[in-house]
């Protein structure tokens, strides 16, 4: 329940009263004493969900709406037209009004001090719980980072011409991806100097292989979780588990990058920033289409920021979208052959292993590290994870798979071939 205060003109009286008694609004009219000759305060409530089209109507009879305007939350209200208020917008979705986002989203922002704490310390648990491959500390990571702030301020300063609340914001982004790669390379240096943490090979660590590179579904993963926090945010409920996911696409990237460069693998190390720039740029560009979606736009009587009437605005821009659209497909079309390769590689391990020799064999993984091979970047190493009876012995086996990936891919990476091994025991008599 939303709780209503307009400070209202006497020329503006007979409007915006006509504009409230045609919607069926109750209201209360009050002197203003102190508002001007004439002025009236007008007071009135509504349901959460009717708040967006009276506002609207209001505007629409005149109100300015840098008038005197508050809104505010009421436990309930008794009216003659409460009822049937209720029951009219009760199916309604209505986002937001332009004042509300942007307070809303005020809300979320961080002073930069407790921002940057914020960010080193969810960076240290993030780059922890990779090395030790816990799903349940990585996650942890996320829950404490404010990224979501930024991305969303981002948004709403764009949509409402904002110039300053826009340039805070990626100002902020920038500071807090810098804050955390630093500060997860700096805690990895720490770790691997003092041997807290043995040499490892650590793309074989789950949570550390799954953000070497972006792919199709990391840059579907920011798309969704920026989209998923701009809606969120326009509507009445909290957004502090949508900005875990926003996290989620960001923090583990940054700790994945630090313990790269420490490890001396500048390869994932690039991968990892790569990784972290198109999903960073998927959820700004999708918070701010959903926004643009829902109908937040920006007016004349804002800033003017995008109004696009200034060339170097324009000029600005169209270079941002390309590159945005050379990032995203670079990744689409990178991730389209690296599934396309793994796919033929499983293909022919599946057709070796229907060998008759291979009976006992069953494969359970293939996992692929990429690298530079020669000039060009390519798959370097292929693991075959096959499991196989205790006293099993294929000597020629990964000879033979290699041959066969060869021939049918172009590609002659590195293959090794591991062996899970069982026991089958023995059917009780009887």
């Amino acid at each position: 329940m939303r709780l209503i205060h307009v400070l209202v003109s006497d020329e503006q009286r007979d409007p915006v009263l006509s504009a409230l008694d045609d919607r069926n609004v109750t209201y209360v009219v009050l002197d203003a004493e102190d508002g001007g000759e004439g002025d009236l305060l007008v007071e009135f409530p509504l349901p959460n969900d009717g708040t967006g089209d009276v506002m609207d109507a209001l505007g629409e009879a005149g109100l300015d709406e840098t008038a005197y305007t508050v809104v505010g939350t009421a436990e309930t209200a008794t009216t003659a037209t409460m009822s049937a208020l209720e029951d009219r917008y009760s199916g309604d979705f209505d986002p937001l009004t332009r004042q509300a986002l942007r307070s809303k989203a005020k809300d979320m922002s961080h002073d930069l001090r407790s921002f940057v704490w914020m960010i080193l310390l969810s960076a240290i648990i993030a780059t922890a719980g990779l090395l030790v491959n816990s799903p349940a500390v990585v996650v942890g990571s996320m829950v404490i980072a404010p990224m979501v702030g930024p991305v969303l301020t981002a948004s709403v300063g764009t949509v409402t011409g904002d110039r300053e609340m826009l340039a805070d914001s990626v100002r902020l982004q920038v500071i807090g991806l810098v804050v955390a790669v630093v500060t997860a390379t700096a805690f990895s240096y720490v770790l691997r100097t003092f041997s807290f943490v043995p040499m490892l090979e650590i793309s074989a660590i789950g949570q550390i292989s799954s953000r070497v590179a972006p792919s199709l579904l990391t840059v579907a993963v920011g798309l969704a979780s920026g989209s998923a926090a701009a809606f969120g945010l326009t509507t009445k409920g909290p957004t502090s588990l949508i900005g875990v996911m926003i996290a989620a696409a960001l923090i583990p990237a940054a700790g994945t990058a630090g313990i790269a460069v420490v490890w001396g693998y500048p390869t994932i190390a690039v991968g990892s920033l790569l990784l972290l720039a198109v999903s960073l740029v998927a959820i700004n560009v999708s918070s701010l289409a959903t926004l643009w979606y829902l109908g937040y736009r920006p007016r004349r009587s804002d800033s003017g920021l995008l109004t696009f009437e200034n060339g170097r605005r324009i000029a600005t821009f169209a270079v941002g979208a390309v590159a945005i659209a050379l990032v995203v497909g670079a990744a689409v079309v990178g991730t389209y052959q690296q599934v396309g390769y793994e796919r033929a590689i499983n293909q022919e391990i599946e057709s070796v292993l229907d060998d008759p020799e291979y009976a006992n064999l069953t494969l359970v993984q293939t996992s692929i590290e990429y690298g530079f091979v020669g000039e060009l970047f390519g798959p370097e190493t292929v693991t075959v994870t096959i499991s196989r009876t205790a006293d099993g012995e294929f000597p020629d086996l990964a000879d033979r798979l290699q041959r066969r990936i060869a021939d049918r891919t172009g590609q002659r990476p590195a293959l090794r071939v591991t062996f899970v091994d069982y026991e089958v025991a023995e059917a009780p008599p009887g």
